[in-house]
C-alpha cells in the first residue's frame, strides 16, 4: 500500500530562493500550457458554432504534444533548464489531470464547472519528483536542482521510509513541507463475519452498529464553530484595507494562521476517531454511504445554511480516507455503499 507523510521543513533563507526561483519556472510553463488549451477550446467552440467542417471531430491538445514540445522550449528558452526535467513534466502532468476534471464535470452536464485557473505571480507551485530527481541518505533528502549548485537543497526527514516513490515540495500558508508517497506493508483481509455499519453526519460524525447490535456514536466537537466567528471578523477587516498594504498584510496572517488552527483541530479529532473505530471494532469488513459531499454542500429551502456546515464539520469524505487506509492497515477493508433510497426501500420485498 502506499502511503503518503507530511513533513514540515525549515529551509535556510538561500534555499528560500532558490525554491522559489524553480517554483516560479514551473508556474510559467503552467500558465503557458493553460493558455494552449485554452486557445484550442475557443478554436473548436468557433468551429462549430459558425458549423465549419462539421464532420470533423474536434482537435484537443493532450499531454503527450506538450511533453514532447519541452526539449524545444528548453532550447528556446534556456531558464527552464534550471529545474529538473522530471519536475517540468510533472507540472505538466498536474495541469493534464486539471484540465481532465474540468471537462468530465463539463461532460456530465455540471455547467458551473470552470477551467483551471491561471496561477498568479508569487504562487508557489508545488514541485513534484517522480520517482527520480532525489537521493535519500543518511536520514536526509536531497532534490536535484541546476540553479545555484552551491545551494544543495538537502532537508532532515523525522523517520525513515523504506521506499520512496515521490517526494513532493509546496507551501501552506507561508509554511514549507515535503510530502513523501512511500510503500507500507498491509495485512491480508478476512471475513469474520461481523460488519459495521456506518451513518455519517454532520452533528455526529459518527453513527454506527454492528451485526450484533451494538450501537456506538461520536459527537463531533465542531472546532469551526468556535474559529468561524473570528475567521470571518478578520477576513471583513481585511476586506476595508487597501490591498498589500502593512495593515492588510498583518491581518491576512492572522487570518491566515487562525485557518490554520480550525483545520489541524478538525483533522487531529478525525484521525484519533478513526484510530480509535479501527482498533475497538472486532468486525472485519466496515460499511460506510458513498456520500456525495459536492451536491450535500449546496444550499436547498429544506436545508438552508447546510453548505457551511457540511464543509466544515471535518471533511466527511477526508474521515472514509483516514478510515479506509487505517482499515487495510489492520487487515480489514471499507465498503462505500449507496445510499441512495435505502430508507424508501422496503428489505423484505424490494419494493420502494
Amino acid at each position: 500500500m502506499q502511503l503518503t507523510s507530511k513533513i514540515r521543513i525549515f529551509p535556510t533563507p538561500g534555499q528560500q530562493e532558490v525554491l522559489q526561483h524553480l517554483s516560479e519556472e514551473c508556474r510559467l510553463i503552467y500558465n503557458f500550457a493553460l493558455a494552449e488549451r485554452l486557445k484550442q477550446w475557443e478554436l473548436n467552440n468557433l468551429r462549430f458554432s459558425f458549423q465549419v467542417f462539421p464532420w470533423s471531430q474536434p482537435e484537443w491538445i493532450k499531454y503527450a504534444k506538450q511533453q514532447n514540445d519541452l526539449p524545444l522550449l528548453k532550447k528556446k528558452y534556456p531558464r527552464y533548464a534550471c529545474v529538473y526535467s522530471k519536475v517540468l513534466q510533472m507540472t505538466l502532468k498536474t495541469l493534464d489531470a486539471d484540465y481532465k476534471s474540468f471537462m468530465a464535470l463539463r461532460g456530465n452536464g455540471d455547467r458551473k464547472a470552470h477551467s483551471p485557473g491561471f496561477k498568479g505571480k508569487g504562487h508557489f507551485t508545488t514541485m513534484i519528483y517522480n520517482q527520480s530527481g532525489f537521493r535519500v541518505k543518511d536520514g536526509a533528502v536531497t532534490l536535484s536542482q541546476f540553479y545555484n549548485k552551491n545551494i544543495p537543497l538537502t532537508f532532515e526527514l523525522a523517520k525513515e521510509f523504506s521506499k520512496i516513490y515521490q517526494i513532493s515540495v509546496f507551501q501552506d500558508r507561508g509554511d514549507y513541507f515535503i510530502s513523501i508517497v512511500y510503500e507500507e506493508p498491509e495485512k491480508p483481509y478476512e471475513d469474520n463475519g461481523v460488519y459495521q455499519a456506518i451513518d455519517l453526519g454532520i452533528t455526529k460524525t459518527v453513527s454506527a452498529i454492528n451485526t450484533k447490535g451494538k450501537f456506538f456514536e461520536a459527537k463531533n466537537p465542531r472546532p469551526d464553530k468556535y474559529w468561524n466567528p473570528i475567521i470571518d471578523a478578520l477576513q471583513s477587516r481585511r476586506d476595508h484595507c487597501k490591498k498589500k498594504s502593512r495593515k492588510h498584510n498583518h491581518i491576512h496572517q492572522s487570518m491566515t494562521k487562525r485557518m490554520r488552527k480550525r483545520s489541524n483541530q478538525i483533522k487531529d479529532n478525525q484521525h484519533k476517531l478513526s484510530r480509535k473505530m479501527i482498533d475497538n471494532t472486532k468486525a472485519n469488513t466496515i460499511i460506510v454511504g458513498d456520500l456525495v459531499v459536492k451536491e450535500m454542500a449546496q444550499s436547498t429551502k429544506a436545508t438552508p445554511g447546510l453548505n457551511r456546515s457540511t464543509q466544515n464539520n471535518g471533511y466527511l469524505s477526508q474521515f472514509v480516507g483516514f478510515l479506509t487506509y487505517k482499515a487495510a492497515l489492520a487487515g480489514k477493508k471499507v465498503i462505500e455503499i449507496d445510499e441512495r433510497y435505502t430508507s424508501k426501500t422496503c428489505y423484505v420485498c424490494g419494493k420502494r
